[in-house]
Order: C-alpha cells, then structure tokens, then sequence
C-alpha cells in the first residue's frame, strides 16, 4: 500500500517542529513550508544513494536557504543516511551533534555545502554546476551526467550576490541548474511587501534564465514545473508559492514561525490540524518505510553507473580527479631548476603567470579565472582555452565584475569535485570576496585566490587600491594560508604549497612592482616552513629583521648596511604565519630566538606582528597617489631610513 507524499511531507513538518522545539531555537517556518516540494524532489527526481553518498555522479543538492536547516537533516535521516540519527536530531543545535543549526559540510554527509549566510548556497551552486558541465565535457555522459538543485529562500534572491550568481549561470547557460524558490513572501521583518517590490521572475528571464511557476503545496503542479525545467536548456528558476510554517493552524504565513519555536500549544495545534498522532520524534513505520524506499532508488542507477565507470579507459584519471589526487611527478622542480639558472626580476604576479604555465601544463583539472583582470592579475596562461556555453571543456573563466560571485563559485567547484579553482582580483578587493573566501576556510576547500597590487607598491592608484589593513585582516581567518612571496622562486614554492593543500583554501598576495631574485640556488622547498633564515649574520648577531614580500629585498639592504657598521643582522624572509606557528618549538626557537632584537618590515598595518617582532616598520594609515619608488621612501621603507631606526633602538636598549 502506497504512502501519500502528504504524510511523506508531515513527517518533515513533525521532524522539525519538534527539534526546533526541543532546541528552543531555530527555523520551524522553511521547512514546514518546502516539505512538499523536497518530498517530491527526493522521492521522484533526485539522484542520489544513501548507502554511498560520495557517489561521484550524484546530483547535488543545496540548501541554500540554510537556516532551514531541518529540512536537509530530515531528509538525509528519512532517506537512510547513516547519519543523522533520530538521536542526532534530538540533539539539534546541542554541543556534539552533527545537526548545527546551519547546515555544514563537514559534519555530514549528503550536506553539499555549508549555508545560512543567505545567497552563497545559491552562488556555489553555480560552481558545481560549472563543474558538471566541465567534467562531462572532459569525460563524457557515461561517467559525469547530473543535476544541480538548489532551495532557496527569498533572502537568498535579495542579497546582492544574488545577481552577479544569476548572471553567470545565465551567460554560461548552465541549464542542469535548477533552483527551487521558497516563495513564501516572508522574512524576519515581515511581509516582503516591507522591502522589495522587485519582480524578480522578470530578472531571471533577463538574465537568460527558465522561469516556471507552481502551486508549492500541489503535488502535480510541482511535478509539473520540475518537468519542464528539467526540459528546458536553460537554468530554470522553479517559482514555488508557499506558505511559511505551513501546518502551524495558528501562525502560518507570518514571520512568527520564520526564527523562532512555534512554542508547545502551536505544536499541538499543528500535530492536531496535519492528523499527526505519533510522539515527539517517533514516526510511524508506514511513512518510514516509504521515504527508506525513496532513498533506494538510487542503488540501480549507481550500479550501472559504476559498471559504465568499470569498463571506462578514462577510469583512473576520472578517479584521481575527483579524489584530489594530484598527478605523480610535477614540473614545479624543471621549473624551479630553470629559474636558478635563470633568475627573473620580475614583479611576483608575473612569477606567478610563469609558474603557471608550467602548473596548468601539468595539471589538467585546473580552472583559472579573474574578476575582470586577467591582465592584471597574470591568471592566463597561453594554453588556455575560455569555457565558455559553447565550450565546457575550456580552463579559464571570465568572471566579469564579479568578485563575490567568482570566490563563491570557486568554492562550489571544489565542493564537487574533480577541478582545482583558482581565481585573480586585486587585494583590495579581496574585501567584496571576504564572505566567500571565510567559507572556503570553513569548508576545508581547495581554492587558490591570487591577489595582486598587494600594497602601496602598485602606485599611482591611490589609496583607494592600496592594501594596508587586508594582509594582516587575512591573516586573521582561521585555516586560511596567506602567503607573500618576496620573489619569484618563493612565488612557485607558495604555488606548490597552495596546490598540495587539500584541507583549506590559500590566498597568494603578489606585487605589481619587479622584484630581484633573492635566491639562485636549487634548495627545498624553504616555503613550505612558513618562515625561513634568509641571509645569517656576518658580524656578531644583535637584530633579526623579518619581512615578507617586497621587504624582503629591503630587509636584506638594511642587513648589508648594518653589517657596514659592524651589527650583525639575520634577515628571516616569512611568507606564510600559518606555516610557521606549525612548526615544532625547536625550529621556530631557531628562526627567531629571544635575546635579540627582532624588527618586522611589511608595508602594511603593524597590528599583529608584536606576536614575533619587538618593533615593527610598517603602514598605519592609508596610502597615497604616487610612483611606488617615492611611496616607499616617503613613508619610510628604504634601507637607509630603517637602519638608523634599528641602531637606535639596539642602543636604547630595546630587545
């Protein structure tokens, strides 16, 4: 005997009601609300396989509107993933249970991405939409052949990143994309009345989008409108009307159910009005029976797949791809042996292109890209083709200006698999990209972000485009690697580093500006050590001089012209802080031992290098609009304006 996909959708409804409300926090209202539609798009339309939830050809499914985060957990437990467990959702938003109160990655399986700050969900969507399309232009239907669905709220179509997402898909015609809008016409505030009169169908269709709308609650008319999206060659916008805490007799349709428990007698009311009889957390066997056999629908098609996978010449490249495997052998070392015997005196954005031509050369899944500075940024290489509508198979992405868009799309094609995304702005703009780049972090992906005109040394820009705060501000994010290579062979190390790293993004901040070669000799990887002795003193050491990026060479000056006065001076070139606080107490103990005084130099803000320096040589205000040459003298950034500073300070006394 069939179960009706009502009851299906109530046993959603019951789930989260009664975990917000045994939390005392959270978001009962979307979930309510999208039961119906996520009843019918797990249980007829979605492929996907419990028993193996990293089935590479799996669709993907976001939530986007993430605060709703008891629809995802209800599914994934109604379908028959290991986890949650009934016990797990007991537990919601509680100290150890994988049922945060926003979705995360890395707590369950069968979470695509992690959601709640509205409209990155969409956003990464579009990157493993991207993805998608790349990998089947590459490996073909047999092996990469899914969908792209996403539930999102309309905070997620409010929020500015919105629009530059949208425009992507639309020009790149993504059209296994599919996006279910909870049109419920609620937010915290209230009606939406209170804040947009946007009609936001019309601005899908302009940018190249499907639209269709269905009744959220009719189950043939949702059925209706997921058909023809999936018809459609476009990226569809599935325009769900749908009322918020739908079920709650009392208190649906208001923003009273959006972001808080429905409180004891609403619950009672709603288990009365849905004819749910069943006990806080308990579900009849009937209705678990069904959604176990809605989640097994996937087992045939996984099977084939994996026979399809089985008998493939291209199997053990598609694999390693999709595991982040990097290839055997590199070309990082003919590189590196090149460039001893051939230094370059070159700003590090343009190290940075030379060490990609020799990267992507060896690495086929990587895609590049910028936000509308490819010229710039030096994130083309010669051999790269545009992917672009009529050619998925291209490496590079033409971002527009669209930095928040590009850094969330990044991370929605690692989150899928099987591409390594690395994408260029300037450093400034690194703040339009922070949200995004703060999720990488926490999503333990693999991105590279290439940031360029990393400080007053770009010039004549101003201010406006002149980092001070954005380096040490970086820095601050936990498990992101920020490094600042002071040369073009600290440049490739960093590269190397960046792409070994499966378990968290880096951030590259590179020069506008020529630099010299500071090191000639073919040596490991001194990078990889986050901090490294540079140049040892000559004279009895008395200062150790720390620097990163362009103040490396200056460091280095102004030890030659201590060493003149007979002062000894390290220089400690430091790329990566992360690195470095990594390393065992012994090595670190050497590199910057105490007794001596130790004076940083970073063309930037000084807040933050008390940590390893007793004075710091930096930049705390804003630039101005100048030739670099004259910038750096004129606040202070030359060997002979530092040397005397550091004299004074040793016959101070300072250490």
């Amino acid at each position: 005997m069939s179960v009706e996909p009502r009851l299906m959708a109530n046993a959603i409804r019951a789930l989260s009601m009664d975990a917000v409300q045994a939390a005392n926090s959270g978001h009962p209202g979307m979930p309510m609300g999208m039961a119906d539609a996520a009843t019918i798009l797990f249980k007829e339309y979605l492929k996907y396989d419990p028993k193996e939830p990293n089935w590479h050809d799996r669709d993907r499914f976001v939530l986007s509107a993430g605060h709703g985060s008891m629809l995802i957990y209800s599914l994934l437990h109604l379908t028959g993933y290991a986890r949650p467990t009934m016990d797990d959702i007991r537990g919601f938003r509680k100290l150890g249970s994988p049922c945060a109160g926003h979705p995360e990655n890395f707590m369950l399986e069968g979470v695509e991405a992690t959601t709640g700050p509205l409209g990155q969900g969409f956003a990464m969507a579009v990157g493993m939409a991207i993805a998608e399309r790349h990998l089947n232009a590459v490996f073909g239907d047999d092996l990469v052949d899914h969908r792209t669905w996403v539930i999102a709220g309309d905070g997620c179509l409010m929020e500015g990143i919105n629009h530059e997402a949208v425009g992507l898909a639309g020009h790149l015609k993504l059209g296994r994309l599919n996006v279910l809008w909870d049109n419920n016409k609620i937010t915290i505030d209230g009606s939406t009345d209170l804040s947009t009169s946007e009609d936001i169908p019309a601005r899908y269709r302009a940018s190249g989008w499907h639209v269709v709308s269905c009744d959220g609650h009719d189950f043939d008319s949702i059925r209706n409108a997921l058909d023809e999206a999936i018809a459609d060659p476009r990226p569809s916008l599935i325009d769900c009307r749908t009322i918020i805490g739908w079920g709650a007799p009392n208190k649906q349709g208001t923003s009273a159910t959006h972001g808080a428990a429905l409180g004891d007698d609403e619950v009672a009311a709603a288990r009365k009005h849905l004819v749910w009889d069943s006990e806080p957390f308990d579900l009849p066997e009937p209705i678990e029976r069904a959604w176990r056999e809605a989640g097994a629908r996937g087992g045939k098609v996984h099977e084939e797949w994996r026979a399809r996978l089985a008998a493939n010449p291209q199997r053990e490249e598609f694999v390693r791809r999709m595991e982040g495997r990097l290839p055997e052998g590199s070309a990082k070392g003919d590189y590196l042996d090149w460039l001893s015997a051939n230094p370059q005196n070159v700003a590090t954005r343009k190290a940075s292109e030379m060490a990609l031509e020799a990267i992507n050369a060896a690495l086929p899944e990587t895609i590049g890209g910028s936000a509308d500075l490819t010229g710039s940024n030096n994130t083309k290489t010669k051999a790269q083709a545009p992917l672009t509508a009529d050619n998925y198979g291209g490496r590079y992405i033409y971002y527009g200006i669209r930095e928040f868009g590009m850094a969330a799309a990044m991370n929605g094609m690692a989150l899928h698999g099987g591409v390594i995304p690395y994408g260029g702005t300037f450093l400034v703009f690194s703040d339009y990209c922070r949200p995004a780049i703060r999720l990488s972090a926490l999503q333990n992906v693999r991105v590279v972000y290439v940031m360029t005109h990393d400080s007053i040394g770009l010039g004549e820009d101003g201010p406006t485009h002149q980092p001070v705060e954005h380096v040490m501000s970086l820095r601050m994010i936990p498990n992101l690697d920020v490094y600042r290579p002071a040369d073009a062979v600290e440049t490739a190390e960093c590269w190397a580093l960046s792409l070994a790293r499966q378990d968290g993004p880096s951030l590259l901040c590179l020069t506008r500006q020529n630099l010299s070669q500071l090191r000639t000799e073919r040596t490991d990887n001194f990078c990889a050590k986050g901090a490294y002795r540079l140049r040892a003193a000559k004279a009895a050491r008395r200062v150790i001089i720390i620097a990163t990026g362009s103040e490396v060479e200056t460091a280095l000056k102004t030890a030659e012209a201590l060493e003149g006065q007979g002062i000894g001076a390290d220089v400690v070139s430091m790329p990566c802080w992360t690195l470095f606080d990594r390393q065992d107490d012994a090595y670190r103990t050497d590199i910057l031992p105490k007794g001596v005084l130790r004076l940083s130099i970073e063309a930037g803000t000084t807040l933050g290098w008390e940590r390893y320096a007793d004075l710091s040589i930096g930049l705390d205000r804003f630039g101005a609009s100048a030739p670099a040459e004259d910038l750096f003298e004129r606040f202070g950034f030359t060997a002979d304006q530092i040397a005397p500073r550091i004299v004074a300070a040793l016959n101070s006394g300072v250490k």
